[in-house]
């Protein structure tokens, strides 16, 4: 994550900052944190979207610790719809986990967005996602 992005919102789970190219930035943290933490995380997510007429994000999940499975029913079923029937969300560029398992409970999330107007792709460097998400339709 570039140094000189300045922290919209951080807790155990992870940190939000805004790219000035257009697009919200999520980096996720590699400590334990709770269903509370990860609601807290995508509910402002959601947020700063709303508040900058923002659709994409660019999620960096390289530290991360593999989604419970409360968190992917309640990101799945819950949150993505009203992020993008309520906050615009469209476009988002995942920078995958090299850990098995993390890779799996996103797949779950990212499969899962059928009848949404949602894009997603995952991708091994921010270089790429960066690169695919500023082609995204704003």
């Amino acid at each position: 994550m570039p140094a000189e992005l300045t922290p919209l919102f951080a807790n155990t789970a992870g940190q939000l900052t805004a790219e000035p190219t257009g697009f919200l930035r999520v980096h996720w943290f590699a400590q334990p944190r709770t269903l509370a933490d990860t609601q807290a995380l995508f509910t402002n997510m959601a947020r700063l979207l709303k508040q900058r007429g923002w659709s994409r994000i660019l999620v960096n999940q390289v530290a991360m610790r593999p989604f419970s499975p409360a968190e992917q029913q309640w990101v799945s079923q819950e949150w993505l719809p009203q992020a993008v029937r309520e906050a615009g969300y469209r476009a988002g560029a995942v920078v995958v986990s090299t850990d098995t398992y993390t890779r799996l409970a996103t797949a779950y999330i990212t499969t899962n967005v059928s009848g949404l107007p949602l894009r997603y792709r995952s991708f091994d460097t921010e270089t790429e996602a960066v690169a695919w998400l500023l082609q995204q339709p704003t």
